[in-house]
């Protein structure tokens, strides 16, 4: 057995008129965020952990934003994908570290809910995922509530 790390960032800005998504749940705010898909910077930067980890690339490889089938199309779709990648590579998770960088809205009543849609979609325990949130004390477009930004670490395990 092997096992590999893979890391993943996203960021998007805030635009009106669009849904706000992080880790497949719909949060209420005034604001979304501005991409090719729904903008769930959280499962953006997951997708890429987990395809650096089994040295696939990242997400525009799989998923370009050329691409109209992708426009508006719920991160969620797009990461009930990932599990079929993992078992073609005869890989599983072993853990997921993630932390949110936003000023607003606060997430923490949603980190349940989060955990509960990745699990489902991923096919793991609710125990293998861990998600943080952190302001960026005022500092930069995190500090100045321009946008969102997320990292995520990803331990797999090669069978």
């Amino acid at each position: 057995m092997e096992t590999k790390i893979g890391i993943g960032y996203d960021s998007h800005k805030f635009v009106e008129g669009r849904k706000l998504f992080l880790g497949g749940v719909e949060i209420p705010y005034a604001f979304g965020l501005f991409a090719h898909s729904d903008g769930d910077v959280l499962i953006h930067a997951l997708i890429d952990a987990i395809l650096g980890a089994l040295n696939l690339g990242d997400i525009g490889m799989f998923f370009p934003d050329t691409d109209p089938q992708y426009k508006d199309i719920r991160s969620t779709i797009l990461l009930q994908k990932i599990p079929d990648l993992l078992s073609e590579k005869n890989a599983e998770i072993i853990n997921i570290d993630s932390v949110l960088m936003l000023e607003a809205p606060k997430i923490s009543p949603y980190i349940a809910e989060m955990k509960d849609t990745l699990s489902q979609v991923l096919k793991i325990q609710k125990a293998q995922i861990s998600i943080k949130a952190k302001t960026n004390e005022g500092m930069g477009f995190v500090g100045k509530k321009e946008g969102i930004a997320s990292i995520v670490v990803v331990l797999i395990r090669i069978k």
